[in-house]
């Protein structure tokens, strides 16, 4: 990697304010933010986080310049694709924050791009105001700690911002509330489980006098001792004894059974319909209808991630989140069959868009049950030979 060079920029600059929601996550909770490993720890978080991330991983990113192509289906040398803007894409929705470095041979193409973790880097404005630099302390030894990174060397994707889109605010902070209540919701739960099945029942001594607490416990432990000895078999009491099991409690029963509010919260914060977070949800809505609302929440992270890659390859981008939203082709075959019904598109059309997006596993049945060859290589060969 001798080939490699960290560009670097004279003017000293001036630190930003980053709302990091990993460097400090050994911190507890305090008013300013809620560190992700604790918030991951949340499983509506964790589910929100991972459905987005993942969806937006499967979405389609196309470029109109080969080499942009090339670097956005590789960007890395040490993870899978997938699995690296899975990456960029989860901290990006936890932080508000992502940050990649566009390793660069020596004609000035990316070679390849280094994830950066939020607490890795330091964002600087230069005193000038003209451009932003990058503080940036790498895992690797012989990189280190490296000062004012020209911004076109680091690519940095942006959620809302509060400084003119220089840095992003994590949506994790909007939720601080809303995860001090489920947390306290969750221990008044357990807390009130526990005591109610504290005691499995009343032993009761008929005509026994006033027993002081030693001997109240020690009859107790006596009886437990019976009962476990009886290894699942009924329990022998004399006339001088009586034995009541206790129930569950009903106000228990309803606060362990009852929804909690706070999934709802979680959800509109980060723009997704709460049945995807199993609640309940609206009930009048359909699932055409619930899938749009995703879509639009998928599509507003997407654009905002397709923006920040136009600006630093300077290529036109586009994204396609139908792979995320409509992974089996259903919805998008019946849209286009309803075209073909209304006359918009012919038979043959269809058929070609379809077979573009890879809806057919085989070649397309036709009327009369012939097959349109266009997708059997047996066709192809007999034609050639």
């Amino acid at each position: 990697m001798a080939f490699f060079n960290l560009r670097r920029v004279n003017q000293p600059g001036m630190p930003l304010a980053v709302n990091s929601y990993e460097g400090n996550f050994l911190q507890q909770f305090n008013d300013d933010y809620i560190p992700a490993d604790i918030a991951l720890q949340n499983s509506d978080i964790y589910a929100i986080i991972f459905l987005l991330s993942q969806d937006l991983a499967n979405c389609k990113f196309t470029a109109d310049k080969t080499r942009a192509q090339g670097i956005i289906n590789n960007p890395t040398d040490t993870a899978n694709p997938h699995g690296f803007w899975e990456s960029m894409f989860a901290q990006l929705l936890l932080d508000g924050n992502a940050y990649a470095y566009r390793w660069r041979n020596k004609n000035g193409v990316d070679d390849h791009w280094e994830y950066l973790r939020p607490s890795q880097v330091q964002v600087m404005l230069l005193e000038d105001g003209s451009s932003l630099v990058y503080n940036v302390d790498f895992d690797e030894p012989s990189v280190g700690y490296q000062q004012n990174i020209p911004q076109q060397d680091m690519i940095h994707f942006r959620l809302l911002s509060r400084n003119g889109g220089k840095t992003g605010i994590s949506p994790l902070s909007a939720l601080l509330n809303e995860a001090e209540i489920q947390s306290q919701s969750n221990n008044l739960t357990l807390s009130a489980l526990k005591r109610a099945i504290l005691s499995p029942g009343v032993l009761s001594i008929q005509h026994g006098g006033l027993l002081s607490g030693k001997q109240k416990a020690a009859r107790s432990r006596s009886f437990m001792k019976q009962i476990n000895a009886s290894d699942g078999g009924p329990i022998v009491l004399d006339d001088l004894e009586s034995y009541t099991p206790l129930e569950l409690q009903a106000d228990v029963a309803r606060l362990l059974s009852q929804v909690d509010w706070t999934t709802t919260q979680i959800a509109k914060v980060y723009g997704v319909p709460d049945s995807y977070l199993n609640g309940q949800g609206d009930q009048q809505s359909s699932l055409k209808m619930i899938q749009g609302f995703y879509s639009n929440a998928l599509n507003r992270y997407a654009q905002a991630i397709v923006s920040e890659l136009n600006t630093k390859l300077t290529a036109n981008i586009q994204v396609n989140i139908r792979p995320a939203v409509d992974p089996n082709g259903d919805t998008f075959a019946t849209i286009l069959a309803g075209m073909d019904k209304d006359g918009i598109l012919s038979n043959e059309q269809v058929i070609s868009q379809l077979e573009f997006t890879n809806f057919f596993a085989g070649p397309v049945p036709l009327k009369g049950g012939e097959t349109d060859g266009t997708n059997d290589t047996s066709t192809t060969s007999d034609a050639t030979s």
